[in-house]
């Protein structure tokens, strides 16, 4: 069968260099023993890496012409190929005994942010998440406080995650080439089970003040709260929220609630 045609409706740019495809298959290496998920295989350059490595890989592809390449190319995947959606799909079918397992991929830009939105909601069972995406989404996820890079996603995963940036790819390693620089990332799940504040909340404070970003604290909270309530003279309203840590995210949730009562 020949090569699959790149789709732009689905954002695929096919990874052409066997050496940037080998290191990122070496990214779930820290987790030999974990089934993977790979999101988006395409024509199986991470893949074949994987399948060398003796992993155990379930690939999850939306296109059917990428599918029947697959099944061609790939008889090792017989039975572990799930034609669909990635969002859609509940990631626990794949996981160990335990309840765990490994996903990577080489994302489409147009979705990799509500990838990763999807891998929050499997948190418990995601123990390590990593790929290539569009650079300046990597930088986003991985940024830290004090960056004005920093958004909703960086504090939501890095609530449950350690995050690693690891190396950036260039363009012209990609057929079609995209017009931005990838980045690949490493999240790895901590060991935090519960962030000591409604975490529902937590979410929406997040949200609410990132939405608002060019204001200060005191002014992006007053949606979530009762009209004509003080807020109190504390140190955090004086910030923006790309300057908060998870910890003063989780301060600010408990602070929050309790003036909701």
């Amino acid at each position: 069968m020949e090569k699959v045609r790149p789709k732009k409706a689905l954002g695929q740019h096919f990874l052409t260099d066997e050496s940037v495809a080998a290191r990122i298959a070496a990214t779930v290496d820290c987790e030999p023993a974990l089934p993977i998920v790979e999101v988006g295989p395409g024509m199986g350059m991470l893949t074949k890496y994987l399948l060398e490595a003796g992993r155990d890989v379930t690939v999850v592809e939306l296109d059917e012409e990428s599918v029947a390449f697959l099944r061609q190319n790939y008889p090792a995947l017989d039975g572990r190929i799930v034609e669909g959606d990635f969002l859609q799909l509940d990631l626990t079918r794949f996981a160990d005994a335990d309840g765990r397992l490994c996903v990577i991929g080489n994302y489409p830009y147009n979705i990799s942010s509500q990838i990763f939105f999807h891998i929050l909601d499997y948190k418990d069972n995601v123990t390590l998440c990593s790929g290539m995406l569009q650079r300046e989404v990597a930088e986003r996820i991985a940024a830290r406080e004090g960056s004005r890079t920093r958004g909703i996603l960086s504090v939501l995963l890095q609530a449950w995650y350690d995050i690693e940036y690891l190396f950036t790819v260039s363009e012209g390693v990609f057929n079609p080439p995209p017009k931005v620089k990838s980045g690949v990332i490493r999240l790895r799940r901590n060991g935090v089970t519960s962030l000591g504040c409604d975490e529902r909340l937590f979410k929406t404070v997040v949200k609410t003040t990132f939405g608002q970003r060019r204001k200060t604290i005191r002014n992006s909270l007053r949606p979530l709260l009762p009209s004509g309530t003080p807020l109190p003279d504390h140190p955090l309203m004086a910030l923006r929220p790309e300057q908060l840590s998870v910890d003063q995210f989780i301060q600010l949730t408990n602070l929050v609630s309790s003036l909701r009562q």
